[in-house]
């Protein structure tokens, strides 16, 4: 982004104008500030200065008139000498007020008029000898001294021209730094709504800038992930609705034509594939009903080991069909605050998965245990197991593994089950040892009978 770019931005130039508003405000009221106070000390300086001229030239009048034993003939050369090396003309009155220098015999009028008719500041002292006022004089200075001024209006004015620039720079250099995060996010959000999945703001802003542009990158990667992962999900019940409904079309043409004959045999192979297809639908359901199940959990004090018995009593003929030799450890209580219907939902899901995927011969481990502040269901099976690499990815939709296309089901159940789980407050986590076999550990908070949790109270509760 070029630096006239941000510049030309209505933001930019607002921010800028704003910077440079205060700088020159500050900027003007220091340096009359400055001046102002240069001005006054100097003048109190110059007032001390001459104060003490007028002192010291006293002092040699008074020696002068001792000398004399009055002011008729007294020298007072030394004292107009003083005067003058402080820039100043002297004038010497008596008591009485008259002239005594320059020149004598002035009456009071006449000393007055000399000393009016002068132009500049007058200093005047008193001369004092041995105790007693025997005159004045007066200083009168017809020059002002202006140099120190001079020097203290270059210094000012050139402080001030120094920091005028300084804050432009730094009016600048802050105005950039605020308008150009938020104009590469403005172009960054209307490239991303106009279809371009990659724009991104990709800029390092100050503060929370810096974060609004990463927080906005990090909601444009979950976006496009959350879009490959509808597109994908689309792809994988098009696929698996696909393969059903083209037996059942083959089936029904080869019937239609007259190719095969509507006998048990083949009325059974279609009914089957019919029971898939309905499988699969029924799958997307489930899973649709689980996503939103926080919306509909009708929950009650329950027990999470007494859940489990029940699922295993109602599946216990399929597991037996299979082969599987069944342990169960559900001695404890295991008191939880949920919607009965969907864990048994959640746990049935489970053994249908060891049903599916065990041999013959395999056992199968269910177990419960209070740990720490939850309540823990464990079923574990001695079958083929679970490859690393799918670890991870066990309760996607519609996962399957490398080997899908093996694999019988709908890839739809752990996903059911972690959506149930996580509505309810509790997490899954599958694990698989490399010599073998399957868990799947399920953790619900543990919950006091008769007592419902703070946040279960307010819980959204479906028809």
């Amino acid at each position: 982004m070029t630096a006239d770019r941000w510049f030309r931005s209505p933001l930019g130039r607002r921010l800028f104008a704003a910077f440079l508003f205060v700088a020159l405000s500050s900027v003007a009221v220091l340096t009359a500030a400055a001046l102002v106070g240069t001005a006054r000390g100097l003048t109190s300086a110059q007032q001390g200065d001459r104060e003490q001229a007028a002192a010291r030239t006293a002092e040699a009048a008074a020696v002068a008139y001792q000398h004399a034993d009055g002011w008729n003939g007294a020298d007072l050369d030394a004292a107009s000498a003083t005067a003058g090396a402080a820039g100043a003309r002297l004038i010497v009155l008596d008591r009485s007020a008259r002239m005594v220098w320059p020149g004598r015999g002035m009456g009071a009028g006449m000393a007055t008029m000399h000393s009016d008719s002068t132009t500049g500041a007058v200093v005047q002292a008193s001369v004092v000898v041995g105790g007693q006022n025997v005159g004045s004089v007066r200083l009168v200075f017809t020059t002002a001294v202006t140099g120190g001024s001079a020097v203290a209006w270059s210094w000012v004015l050139g402080a001030a021209a120094f920091a005028l620039l300084t804050a432009l720079a730094a009016a600048g250099y802050v105005t950039r730094r605020l308008a150009r995060p938020l104009q590469a996010l403005t172009v960054a959000a209307r490239r991303f709504a106009a279809g371009q999945p990659g724009a991104r703001a990709g800029i390092d802003g100050p503060g929370e800038l810096g974060e609004l542009a990463r927080a906005f990158d990090t909601m444009a990667d979950d976006l496009v992930h959350a879009d490959q992962v509808r597109r994908s999900l689309a792809a994988d019940v098009a696929h698996e609705l696909r393969t059903p409904l083209a037996a059942l079309q083959a089936g029904l043409e080869e019937l239609r034509d007259g190719l095969r004959d509507p006998d048990t045999e083949r009325l059974a192979a279609l009914h089957d594939q019919t029971l898939r297809l309905g499988r699969v639908v029924q799958d997307l359901a489930d899973l649709s009903a689980a996503e939103s199940a926080a919306l509909s959990l009708h929950r009650t004090d329950a027990d999470l080991a007494d859940i489990a018995r029940t699922a295993l009593a109602a599946y216990r003929t399929p597991l037996d069909a299979a082969g599987l030799h069944v342990r169960t450890d559900l001695a404890v209580t295991l008191p939880v605050w949920a919607d009965p219907d969907r864990l048994h939902q959640a746990v049935t899901n489970l053994l249908a998965n060891a049903a599916r995927y065990c041999r013959p011969g395999d056992h199968l481990t269910i177990r419960g245990h209070p740990e720490h502040d939850n309540a823990v269901l464990e079923i574990a099976d001695t079958g083929p197991g679970i490859p690393a690499d799918d670890l991870p990815h066990v309760f996607q939709r519609l996962w399957r593994g490398c080997h899908a296309r093996s694999i019988v089901g709908s890839g739809i159940g752990l996903a059911v089950v972690r959506e149930l789980v996580t509505a309810h407050g509790g997490t899954v986590s599958a694990a698989s040892p490399p010599a073998g076999g399957t868990a799947i550990t399920i953790r619900l908070p543990l919950a006091e009978p008769g007592h419902a949790p703070d946040d279960c109270r307010t819980a959204v509760q479906g028809p």
